[in-house]
């Protein structure tokens, strides 16, 4: 790489004056210049390098950056100044310019937080750990999500942004684990089985009685922990001891003694409270975070009328299964109750089990879970939640959360609740605008018109063609070489081990060959482009072709999806569920091949980046991304044409690719092959130059593919 050339301020005046647009903006850039002239050449270059960057999402903030640029060299390496300029135009990408404008101004502040995310941690970078660690606990699925503090309302555990009280990595990272299991204990051990919000309201005290609540109910969950999770809680002392907290006040561990019982209950924790008032109370730590008791009722009082609804439904239907085939139908309800069957090597102590008039049925783990969370919040399963619903007494669409109708969500204020966000990569930038497209996936709207039956009657040649040559790949045998055992002698090695002998090397024992069944393990999913330009003969191509395709992999037995794709703008990415790895491929996938209709536009990195997570969760050796398409990737209004939409689609095939999913591209585009090549390279693309025939090639790529 050859070394940067220092350069004078006449040499940098051009650059800023082209990248600052000043015939149009007027700005002055000689002062800039002259600041510019007095670095290093290594950081002239570094300096300049970003500003170009920078100013292709918006000039202002570019300007700004150079107007801080000598200050931030002073203050911080270059890698933490990328992080700065970074931030600054992810703001600007979600909040617009001046909270970003703010971001570059106040870089004192920025240091002093970017000294503590170096050894903190960040909670966008750990949850992807930390919400598999709680919902593998026992008790109710908890959720986690980002807040102001630590706390939890009983359903979802919030954590602060940074974690960063102590000075090494893995221990705020402890941190942030710690405060997890601790919140999960508050919901699972009883925390919130008492009315805490009315006791503390009813207190002479109620700042100081919380304050020996919290420390006492601590000490309880303390020792739950200890008993359920007891690696984590020794990781959990180091760390007080690490904070300078685990010393407790004298004669503290004698009164809260009896809290350590595991038979002891929150409501040892709520006797002790007036006792311990007046005394000097243990340090607490930051993982116990805070206690919010409203928040905790709000929500509690929600999830108990739905959970009585849901299983009172639910025992309904489990009376009326149980009358089928009995003679006396109109003999009265027997009685449901709850049995809980001790069992010590279970968190809580017991089974449960349902019973009906005194014997055992089978729950489903619904029910279980219900009844469960029931047990979590009251401690019992009280005799009204078990007396089955009565028609028509509850709907229980009331009680559900309430969610977004897809089909409504691009009216009036748009709205991200529900949807995927994916990344979208800059090229200009050299960096990922995060969380920067919105993708909802949508149920594709079937069409009943017999359209898969015609393209079989007018492929019926071709198709019976197809199936002979997908039933051969299914039964392939593979000749494998070079084996330990076999049928027959494997030459090419034979004549290697025996050069090698001869020159006083040892000889090699894999000399044979045999017949080997190739087991298939493919899982592919085919990506269909549904924009507008697809319509017409291109659309009815594609749907002919999925249905040539289908018809076929039903004969060979790989594991396939459809989805298309379309769209208009980075906050409208839309991709239709056509059919899933799950479903078979009946009349209502037909139907649904049948409806693809050409949409908008065609942002091809979200969908890429959508359809390979979908990818990663399916197990298979060989996972495969096939798009049918019918040009290079744009959309509007924004810049997601040109070069900008090729270099977002190669990254995202790129991503694809690095974990270990193979994509490839049949497309009717005949520019195609200006472009293909370096998004998907040379081998991973074909052009069909006629789109008539289109339906009679894509099985044959597949076969070509996958053999």
């Amino acid at each position: 790489m050859p070394h940067p050339t220092q350069l004078t301020a006449d040499q940098i005046l051009p650059l800023l004056d082209d990248w600052f647009e000043v015939e149009f903006t007027f700005r002055n850039t000689d002062v800039l210049a002259a600041a510019l002239a007095q670095m290093s050449a290594g950081e002239q270059a570094f300096v300049l390098d970003w500003t170009r960057r920078i100013a292709s999402t918006h000039v202002e903030i570019a300007f700004q950056f150079v107007e801080q640029s000598t200050r931030a060299l002073s203050l911080m390496d270059e890698h933490m100044i990328e992080a700065w300029v970074l931030h600054a135009m992810d703001i600007y990408d979600r909040s617009g310019l001046y909270p970003s404008l703010k971001v570059i101004r106040e870089i004192d502040l920025f240091v002093r937080q970017g000294r503590e995310r170096a050894s903190g941690c960040v909670f966008e970078e750990e949850v992807g750990v930390l919400l598999p660690f709680v919902q593998g606990l026992s008790g109710r699925k908890l959720k986690v999500e980002q807040g102001d503090y630590t706390y939890t309302d009983s359903e979802a555990i919030f954590l602060p942004a940074v974690m960063a009280h102590l000075p090494d990595k893995q221990d705020n990272f402890k941190l942030y684990k710690a405060a997890v299991a601790h919140l999960w204990a508050q919901a699972r051990f009883g925390t919130f089985r008492i009315d805490l919000e009315q006791y503390i309201a009813a207190h002479p005290t109620p700042k100081l009685a919380l304050r020996c609540f919290h420390a006492l109910e601590s000490v309880r969950l303390d020792a739950c922990i200890s008993r359920e999770l007891p690696g984590l809680y020794r990781e959990m002392g180091e760390l007080r001891k690490k904070l300078g907290d685990a010393d407790v006040p004298e004669g503290w561990s004698t009164v809260t003694a009896e809290l350590t019982r595991q038979a002891a209950t929150v409501v040892d924790s709520l006797r002790l409270v007036d006792k311990v008032i007046g005394s000097r109370l243990p340090a607490t730590s930051c993982y116990q975070g805070r206690l919010k008791p409203a928040e905790v009722t709000a929500v509690l009082e929600k999830r108990l009328q739905r959970e009585q609804a849901q299983l009172r439904v639910a025992l309904k239907l489990i009376e009326d299964e149980l009358k089928e085939g009995r003679e006396d139908e109109e003999a009265p309800p027997g009685k449901f109750e709850v049995d809980k069957k001790p069992d010590m090597s279970v968190p809580e102590g017991f089974q449960i089990e349902l019973m009906l008039d005194g014997k055992s049925i089978p729950i489903p783990d619904d029910v279980k879970g219900t009844m469960t969370s029931i047990l979590q919040d009251l401690g019992d399963v009280p005799d009204e939640y078990l007396v089955p619903a009565g028609a028509g007494e509850y709907e229980l669409k009331d009680y559900e959360e309430k969610r977004l109708d897809p089909e409504d969500v691009w009216g009036g204020t748009y709205h991200e609740e529900g949807a995927f966000l994916y990344h979208e990569w800059d090229f200009r930038r050299k960096h990922y605008r995060k969380d920067w497209c919105v993708v909802r996936e949508l149920p594709a709207k079937p069409s009943h018109d017999g359209f898969a039956g015609r393209v079989v009657t007018k492929y019926r040649r071709l198709l019976g063609s197809l199936r002979k040559t997908f039933e051969a790949m299914r039964d392939e045998d593979r000749l494998l070489k070079r084996q330990v055992y076999g049928d027959g002698v494997d030459i090419d090695a034979f004549v290697e081990a025996w050069a090698d002998v001869h020159v006083g090397l040892e000889m090699s024992d894999r000399l044979f060959t045999r017949m080997h069944r190739n087991e298939r393990n493919i899982a592919a999913i085919f990506m269909v482009d549904m924009s507008g330009s697809t319509k017409g003969w291109v659309n009815e191509a594609e749907r002919e072709a999925l249905v040539l395709m289908a018809e076929s992999l039903e004969t060979l037995g790989d594991r396939y999806a459809i989805y298309g794709f379309t769209g208009s703008s980075r906050k409208r990415c839309e991709i239709y569920r056509i059919k899933t790895f799950d479903e078979p491929y009946d009349d209502e996938v037909k139907a649904r091949i049948s409806g693809i209709e050409a949409g908008d536009y065609t942002r091809m990195g979200a969908a890429i980046r959508h359809l390979s997570q979908l990818l990663r969760e399916v197990e298979a050796r060989t996972k495969l991304l096939i798009t049918l398409s019918d040009g290079k990737p744009e959309d509007y209004p924004d810049q997601y044409r040109g070069e900008y939409g090729v270099e977002d689609t190669r990254q995202a095939l790129y991503e694809a690719h690095r974990d270990g999913i193979h994509a490839f591209c049949i497309t009717i585009d005949e520019e195609g092959q200006d472009y293909l090549p370096h998004m998907y390279g040379a081998a991973n693309y074909v052009v069909v130059k006629d789109v008539e025939k289109l339906p009679l090639k894509v099985s044959d790529i597949y076969k070509r593919i996958t053999s």
